[in-house]
């Protein structure tokens, strides 16, 4: 069941979805080289917290971190650790707040200093993957529009699109009804409704689709690096309004 929310609703999951595009902020502000991603996350906790908010991560389905942390081939669900960020790789976070009985979710794919050139462009083409996904997108699209629109663009530049992990709906619950795939056939799929609310997250690999899933972390079957960029939105009365931006 998709849970369509009230105008009520929609303003108090705006401050969580501020919360969350905002502790992004800080996070690209905070990354380099030389420091752990249990310390990026530790960024992210403190920040999360002072704004009167939980990290909507920390214990879902027992994942013991606020964010996730994935590195190259990793596609998601990093779990932070110990390990070291360094020069030229992809480090992908995803992050949620809580607040006012809602949650905000969004992701991106950050590099600090040199990048190869190949990588950069994975990463620029994951976040164009995310907005050519809701162009058009309004009340009465078709779901299945949104992914049809990922995976043209993705594969028009020779990536391809994880298709294990998806989008979703969210709202009072971090994980709500529908799933988003970012693939698919346009014109299939429910009808979106006004004041529904959705994360829209681009998985996108270099090399081919299939992943592996080990434990809470996914990655690449083939070892190449992966991007994601995700945002939580709302169908409004005039199209898409990004939350997390």
């Amino acid at each position: 069941m998709i849970h369509v929310k009230t105008d009520k609703e929609i303003e108090l999951m705006k401050v969580a979805c501020k919360i969350t595009g905002d502790t992004l902020k800080l996070l690209e502000e905070k990354i380099r080289p030389g420091m752990t991603t249990k310390e990026l996350d530790k960024i992210a906790y403190d920040y999360i917290v002072s704004c009167g908010a939980k990290p909507s991560f920390l214990g879902l389905y027992g994942f013991p971190a606020t964010t996730c942390i994935s590195i190259d081939e990793e596609v998601v669900h990093g779990v932070p650790s110990d390990r070291v960020i360094e020069e030229d790789m992809i480090v992908s976070v995803d992050v949620g707040a809580f607040i006012n009985g809602f949650h905000g979710d969004a992701a991106r794919s950050f590099y600090v200093g040199y990048i190869s050139p190949e990588k950069k462009r994975l990463i620029d083409v994951t976040r164009e993957c995310f907005f050519e996904g809701i162009k058009g997108i309004c009340v009465g699209s078709a779901l299945g529009d949104i992914g049809a629109q990922v995976q043209a663009h993705a594969e028009k530049n020779g990536y391809s699109v994880v298709r294990d992990m998806v989008g979703h709906g969210i709202g009072r619950q971090m994980h709500e009804d529908p799933s988003v795939p970012n693939y698919g056939r346009r014109g299939t799929g429910v009808r979106l409704k006004r004041n529904t609310t959705l994360a829209v997250e681009p998985m996108i690999n270099m090399g081919r689709h299939e992943v592996l899933v080990n434990g809470l972390e996914c990655v690449t079957k083939d070892g190449l690096p992966s991007a994601h960029y995700e945002n939580t939105i709302l169908i409004g009365d005039n199209g898409v309004e990004i939350l997390t931006l």
